[in-house]
């Protein structure tokens, strides 16, 4: 539950903000609605909707308060490092919301925070010379990679039973299933990401591009 000191608060006080987080609150423990936001604010749910008029708003707010932290400024460097650092900002945010993360699917048209972001890594993909279906393939690869390596982390992680299972599997009937699993649950989180990204961007650039190259 939210402090005291914001429990207390009237209703006509409360910001967006204070809706945001309440409503993030509720997500990362349990399912969303209006009945149990206004539970969590300590409000009657005809209350709420003098805030908000449904659901689909609320889940707007978590995705914009999570994607406010984000640094949307690409840093220096090739455009590979640019938006790989412009993705793991977006994974670091969510790390620890994962419940949340399927929200960004729904509400990436509508989300100022996710359109901010999406707009800096569609400046770094043009600057190095994406055009057309080109950046438009490019933008969705990024996009497609970055939240379902989230979820995967999140609900089938390396290091979890699945993988353990996989490894346990007897090497005559599967030798490279076994083998990859066994050799998967010692792959941290954060390489696992990162390498993955990087395979993917390398496929952006294949051989048979004529792209511009910073």
């Amino acid at each position: 539950m939210l402090t005291q000191f914001l429990r207390g608060r009237m209703e006509h006080d409360l910001t967006t903000d204070q809706l945001a987080v309440a409503a993030l609150a509720v997500v990362d423990r349990r399912d969303l609605s209006m009945r149990t936001v206004a539970a969590e604010l300590g409000m009657s749910p005809m209350g709420l909707y003098r805030y908000v008029t449904d659901r689909d708003e609320l889940e707007r707010l978590v995705v914009d308060h999570i994607f406010d932290t984000v640094d949307v400024r690409p840093p220096a460097g090739p455009w590979e490092t640019q938006v790989v650092a412009l993705a793991e900002r977006v994974r670091a945010a969510f790390a620890a919301h994962p419940a949340a993360v399927a929200l960004t699917l729904t509400h990436r048209h509508r989300s100022p925070g996710v359109l901010r972001w999406a707009e800096s890594l569609l400046g770094v993909l043009t600057d190095a010379g994406f055009a057309d279906r080109e950046r438009v393939v490019a933008v969705r690869a990024v996009f497609s990679y970055l939240v379902g390596a989230m979820q995967l982390e999140h609900l089938g992680p390396l290091s979890g039973a699945g993988t353990r299972a996989l490894a346990e599997l007897h090497p005559d009937d599967f030798p490279h299933t076994s083998a990859n699993a066994r050799r998967a649950l010692s792959l941290p989180a954060d390489e696992e990401f990162t390498e993955g990204l990087h395979a993917l961007l390398r496929g952006l650039t294949g051989p048979e591009s004529t792209r511009a190259r910073r």
